[in-house]
């Protein structure tokens, strides 16, 4: 079996319904961050299908945490639902993509994972990571437009329009 383990990246979330927008937007970015956009699609759909099968099974009067977690091991795409409050089910139907599930008790409750096969030939070695500075510095601080390639239009128009739509009507202020 191949341990290479090439990036990790990780949200935690209330296990509420804006839990299911922010884990597709997560995804969605991260793929763009990590060079990944065509699996975009797939993994968006099997992130928030396992994350809406932790928000349906929670109490919406005192939800739990879930914790969204993608990593790139070997030539898988890997995608990992922790629900914290140990409200998972043992067992998750597959996605409407048919990704295979698997589920196992966690030290804090359970986790949900599955994996996605890198594009053809591609291993975890091959997908150009972005690099991050440990500490932001004051020549990074001072840049005053973004690089067009430093960001998919499509991704921040899902941003911004799943913003709008998540408070419904504004409270006037007279």
């Amino acid at each position: 079996m191949d341990t290479e383990i090439a990036q990790t990246d990780d949200l935690r979330l209330v296990a509420l319904q804006s839990a299911v927008n922010c884990t597709d937007m997560f995804v969605r970015f991260t793929l763009s961050e990590w060079s990944l956009r065509p699996m975009s699609e797939e993994a968006a759909q099997a992130a928030t299908h396992l994350v809406s099968v932790v928000v349906n099974h929670s109490d919406a009067q005192a939800p739990g945490f879930v914790s969204v977690r993608l990593r790139i091991h070997g030539n898988n795409l890997v995608i990992e639902v922790e629900d914290e409050a140990g409200v998972l089910p043992g067992t998750i139907p597959e996605d409407p993509a048919g990704t295979r599930v698997e589920v196992f008790p966690s030290g804090r409750g359970r986790i949900a994972r599955c994996e996605l096969e890198l594009p053809r030939g591609m291993r975890a070695s091959d997908v150009p990571l972005p690099r991050r500075d440990p500490k932001r510095t004051s020549s990074s601080e001072q840049r005053s437009e973004p690089d067009s390639e430093d960001f998919d239009p499509q991704v921040m128009e899902r941003l911004l329009s799943s913003l709008s739509k998540r408070g419904g009507q504004r409270p006037s202020h007279e």
